[in-house]
This record gives C-alpha cells, sequence and structure tokens, in this order.
C-alpha cells in the first residue's frame, strides 16, 4: 500500500489538502487524533504525563488541560523533550495498527499520515511519498491571529516551537505551496492524487 506522510507548520493548510485526499478515497490517519486518544483519562500515557508535569494538567473531568499542558512545555526545550518521551512511542505504536487495519480492510488503500511532527519524530520511517504543505511563517502567523484568534505572541511560540521550514522542505518529495487560494492548493493536491494513482 502507499504510504504517504503529510507534513507541514503549524496553520499550514495540512488539513485542507488531507481533507481534499479523503475526498478521492484515501484513508487517512490523523496524528493529531491519535494523541488525544492515546492521552485519553485513564491511559497510562495520561499517567505519566500527570506524574511528570504535576496533577494539576488534568481537568477536574479528569482529562488533559491542553491549555495548561501547553502553558509548561511550549518555550521550555527540556520539558517539551520530556513530553514528547512519553508521548510518541504510544503514538508510533497506535498509529501502525491503524496503517495495519487500513491494509486489512482494503488490500490496497492509499493511506496518508497526516503528521506535524514528522521531522521530530518519525523522519526515517519508510514513507512511500512525503508531502509537505508550505506557507510562509508570516502567513502562518496572520492564520493563527485572525482565524484561530491566538494571541500574537502565543502563536509565535507555537510556530517557533516546530522546527524550521527548511528543515522540513528538506524532507519532501512533494511541496504543496498553500499560500494562495483554496482552490489553488486542491489543484496541487489533486494532481498529487493523479501521480499517486499512476503508481
Amino acid at each position: 500500500m502507499p504510504l504517504i506522510a503529510l507534513t507541514g507548520g503549524i496553520a499550514s493548510g495540512k488539513s485542507t489538502i488531507a481533507r481534499r485526499l479523503a475526498e478521492h478515497g484515501a484513508v487517512i490517519v490523523d496524528a493529531d487524533q491519535i494523541v488525544r486518544d492515546v492521552q485519553a483519562p485513564g491511559s497510562p500515557v495520561l499517567e505519566r504525563i500527570a506524574e511528570t508535569f504535576g496533577s494539576d494538567v488534568i481537568g477536574s473531568d479528569g482529562a488533559l488541560d491542553r491549555a495548561a499542558l501547553g502553558a509548561r512545555v511550549f518555550g521550555d526545550a527540556a520539558l517539551l523533550k520530556q513530553l514528547n518521551a512519553i508521548v510518541h512511542p504510544a503514538v508510533r505504536a497506535e498509529s501502525q495498527r491503524r496503517f495495519e487495519a487500513a491494509l486489512a480492510e482494503n488490500p490496497e488503500p492509499v493511506v496518508v499520515y497526516d503528521v506535524p511532527l514528522l521531522v521530530e519524530a518519525r523522519v526515517d520511517d519508510p514513507w512511500d511519498t512525503v508531502v509537505v504543505a508550505h506557507a510562509p511563517a508570516s502567513e502562518r502567523l496572520r492564520r493563527l491571529v485572525e482565524l484561530r484568534g491566538m494571541d500574537e505572541r502565543a502563536a509565535q511560540e507555537r510556530i517557533d516551537a516546530q522546527v524550521s521550514d527548511e528543515r522540513r522542505l528538506a524532507i519532501a518529495d512533494v511541496v504543496i505551496d498553500t499560500a494562495g487560494t483554496l482552490e489553488a492548493t486542491r489543484a496541487q493536491t489533486d494532481a498529487l492524487w493523479e501521480r499517486i494513482r499512476a503508481r
């Protein structure tokens, strides 16, 4: 099965590309959703997060307080590394299970792993194609502030916490430029789909 890694910085238009590929019939495995699933109340991952970062990152409902955890780790490379050491192995195992489930359901699926932290955590996996959604950091900052209502400083911290565009672009087999119109992004995604299917 073709295994496509789709990555990009925060607010780079990655979700738009994933939705378009899903419309074409790709199976989307969403790393962010897996992170939420493996951190569900009562999970071993959530217990380790509470042990490491304190019980105040757990809400009264027993769920992870993402804002509290984010405020603690973003801007502190050592704490972010500790968090990743807890979360990444669980995400890797669960994503592999979902890839195998997609193959069991359909002998010839196109599986797209929508993964923000590809460079940081999964770059050496055997991907058939690495697709990078790319828009300049200034445009991504604008989207975070104007479209997601984030405070500009918090938005910049999120961007700065991720790897540089240069490192992301260096691993790309395909770059989809998302700085233009939605139609232009979709057209590039359609062309990518044709290439994948032609193989």
